[in-house]
């Protein structure tokens, strides 16, 4: 593989900006939960098929084609973040520290956004590493309230939401070979 195309910005933008408008919901009707995963996990999961599971939105949002190894990095990435989650956020389960287990939340999805470079390029590198940082601070401050990590999380999800649908384009990034 000589380069990666970057042809499905739009669709990455509007699930983000779904995504962090499901987010701010949850935030809002949180309650006990602090964030609510009733609330969450039906949003996500209506946005995640209006968005990536529609074909007809998927065709009118794409600019080009998306290659077979970017569409198994999206399967690696997925399980990646069930794994990660599970591995942070799972322990805190059976003490229902909804705190930590909603910082586990963010910080696996947080990570699951790197290999999502080769899927939608360097922005993905960046809500990754601006989302990890609002994850650790929450980690770091645990006087700071996890409503406020979330509108935080959220807004992020927001703004490169709105980046990628409405600002940027498709792209290629070429990998330069070794001359000898």
């Amino acid at each position: 593989m000589d380069k990666l195309e970057f042809n499905n910005k739009k669709q990455c933008g509007l699930w983000l900006m779904l995504v962090g408008i499901v987010i701010v919901l949850s935030d809002i009707f949180g309650g006990v939960f602090l964030i609510n995963p009733i609330v969450f996990l039906a949003g996500y999961y209506i946005c995640f098929f209006s968005v990536n599971v529609n074909k007809k939105v998927r065709k009118r949002l794409s600019q080009g084609a998306i290659s077979k190894f970017q569409i198994k990095v999206i399967y690696v990435s997925l399980v990646m973040l069930f794994v990660l989650m599970f591995c942070i956020a799972g322990p805190f389960i059976p003490g229902w520290n909804w705190r930590l287990i909603w910082l586990g939340v963010f910080l696996a999805t947080a990570i699951h956004f790197v290999p999502w470079f080769i899927i939608h390029g360097f922005s993905m590198l960046a809500l990754a590493i601006i989302d990890i940082a609002i994850c650790i601070f929450g980690y770091t401050f645990p006087d700071v309230s996890i409503k406020t990590i979330g509108y935080a999380y959220a807004i992020t999800k927001i703004l490169f939401g709105i980046y990628l649908f409405f600002i940027s384009k498709p792209s290629v990034f070429v990998i330069k070979k070794k001359t000898t």
